[in-house]
């Protein structure tokens, strides 16, 4: 019986596969959700991206207190005040990042405006290492419910090679 790598190798099967590389960029929106992240994001942002954009906040400004709404607003990484469902339309996917320990709020707005426009997210934990276990798990659970992916990152350059590997 011949395995199922032997099989998906076969010449037979080759005629299905697509020989070249995804050509298309993606453009990619980093969000901060807290202010270690922000440090992280701010970092990253310094090197040169084709398609993708960094924020480092997320303001309830003109939004009733207590309430979040979608009518929210991104701070990019120069101060600027952008739109957050003009910012996330925009976009093929949204890398949110937050420090292990928190309980970013943000992530509920984010994770639920991404769903409707359909775009996919991807949460990134960083600092994990300083943290305990339940400080993680806390952070792990607030984040699961709106990331397609969720990564605990080993280092900070994590965040720069997935960036690259999607030609961001």
């Amino acid at each position: 019986m011949t395995s199922e790598s032997a099989r998906a190798t076969s010449a037979t099967e080759a005629r299905y596969r697509i020989d070249a590389p995804n050509a298309q960029p993606r453009t990619v929106k980093v969000i901060a959700l807290d202010a270690a992240a922000e440090r992280v994001v701010k970092r990253i942002a310094k090197a040169p991206w084709r398609r993708a954009t960094f924020f480092t906040s997320l303001s309830e400004d003109g939004v009733p207190r207590g309430a979040w709404s979608m009518q929210a607003w991104l701070g990019d990484v120069a101060g600027h005040a952008m739109n957050l469902i003009e910012e996330i339309a925009s976009a093929d996917l949204v890398v949110m990042v937050a420090a292990a320990g928190g309980s970013p709020p943000a992530a509920s707005v984010i994770g639920e405006t991404c769903a409707l426009n359909r775009v996919m997210t991807t949460a990134l934990i960083v600092d994990a290492r300083e943290k305990s276990d339940a400080a993680l798990a806390g952070t792990l659970a607030a984040l699961r419910p709106y990331a397609s992916m969720l990564v605990v990152a080993d280092g900070e350059d994590y965040i720069e090679a997935m960036l690259e590997a999607l030609r961001a």
